[in-house]
């Protein structure tokens, strides 16, 4: 009898248990954006409920618009920056300055915090900008392995890296001027394939619950 009340039990507490991440019931595809460069590939998942920056981003990315652009700003220890078309002509001291001619309104979500790998919108200051709009298409990766909390609620994170923080890491290391911009360009090429969500949650162990990677 009491080893009824045992199993009774068990089976109660499981039919209680929410489930994991490699059983979560994903239905569809995702996008998996793949920024390609010479340090290596790196794979990122844009947030749904971000939906103008992940629509801006896909389409830029769709229609070659990031493809030549460099990452033009990189600082070790803090994060990596580019998107920037003016990174693809021959002068260096217009980077930083350009975009497609558009900003997006900020779609900033306090769930969503500077870990590492996260993706956010580069933007014009407060002074200039007190609706805190997004660039059209600069965007930076969070490098520091302990985020950058200071950024918090200040500028919109739509995207989290599930693979290549590795790669992230290779390109914060590399010489820069005194303006932060490498003295080798690290160009980047971006793909978007359609991938199923239960695949992407699987093989990068990414959480679509929480929006992160391992947990």
């Amino acid at each position: 009898m009491k080893l009824r009340n045992i199993l009774c039990a068990i089976v109660a507490l499981l039919l209680l248990t929410p489930l994991t991440t490699s059983a979560q019931k994903l239905k569809g595809k995702d996008q998996l954006v793949t920024i390609s460069t010479p340090q290596g590939d790196i794979k990122l998942i844009l947030f749904d409920d971000t939906p103008k920056h992940k629509e801006n981003f896909l389409k830029l990315a769709k229609d070659g618009f990031y493809d030549g652009t460099t990452f033009h700003r990189v600082i070790d220890g803090f994060m990596i920056q580019g998107g920037d078309p003016n990174s693809k002509d021959a002068d260096p001291n217009n980077d930083g300055s350009g975009s497609p001619g558009y900003t997006i309104p900020a779609e900033i979500n306090p769930k969503y915090k500077h870990v590492r790998g996260a993706v956010a919108a580069a933007r014009m200051g407060d002074q200039v900008n007190p609706m805190k709009e997004s660039s059209g298409s600069q965007f930076y990766i969070v490098e520091n392995h302990d985020g950058t909390p200071m950024l918090d609620e200040a500028y919109t994170v739509f995207g989290q890296v599930v693979d290549g923080l590795d790669v992230i890491d290779k390109i914060a290391e590399q010489p820069t001027n005194q303006r932060d911009r490498p003295l080798t360009d690290v160009k980047m090429k971006v793909t978007v394939e359609n991938v199923k969500k239960k695949k992407i949650a699987k093989k990068y162990n990414y959480n679509y619950s929480t929006q992160a990677v391992g947990k």
